[in-house]
């Protein structure tokens, strides 16, 4: 028995792309930089230290005296010496005064008057402690310092971009196809048959 058949042959269709790639340039040129600094400003003022060493006393206690010193020193002992005569001559004419009072006061100061007195003696040639006197000023220094700030110039270069953007072609590659095949295919009427 034969049945009838229909065949069917097809073929899909078939695309292509074809691209080409966007091209993209970056150029960056680099910054334009200048720096300058300038220098400082600086004043310094200096008053000198200053030392004074003052002797004078030390070689007064060494008997190193000058003239006007000696002679400043013999009218005040001399002053002193009149001040004390005075006094003593004051004293003993009041004794004398009162000589009912009982007593001997010639005796009294006859003997007072004939003893030396006592001398006191040290080393004369060692100066005394504190005799050298000595002043110091250290002196001042004073700094003026202002620090001036760099000048910084920068300028900032653009970017130089160069684009080529991309394409894409599609197209068919194989069109789509459809075959049809019959076998054993017959129509049949009346009294009629007929291969198809």
């Amino acid at each position: 028995m034969q049945l009838p058949q229909i065949r069917l042959e097809s073929t899909f269709a078939q695309t292509q792309i074809q691209t080409t790639p966007a091209v993209l340039e970056i150029e960056q040129p680099g910054p334009e930089m200048s720096m300058e600094q300038p220098q400082a400003e600086l004043q310094i003022e200096r008053t000198p230290s200053r030392m004074t060493i003052d002797q004078t006393k030390a070689r007064e206690d060494m008997d190193l005296k000058s003239i006007r010193s000696r002679i400043e020193e013999a009218a005040d002992r001399g002053y002193e010496d009149w001040l004390a005569g005075i006094a003593r001559r004051s004293q003993d004419g009041d004794e004398l005064m009162m000589i009912e009072n009982r007593g001997n006061p010639i005796a009294e100061q006859a003997k007072r008057n004939s003893e030396s007195p006592l001398y006191e003696f040290n080393i004369g040639w060692i100066p005394s402690a504190g005799s050298v006197k000595i002043d110091y000023d250290p002196g001042k220094v004073e700094i003026r310092a202002k620090a001036n700030k760099p000048v910084i110039s920068i300028k900032a270069n653009k970017a130089s971009v160069s684009y080529t953007p991309g394409k894409a072609e599609v197209s068919l590659k194989n069109y789509p196809s459809l075959k049809i095949d019959f076998e054993n295919l017959k129509f049949v009427g009346n009294n009629y048959e007929q291969s198809i």
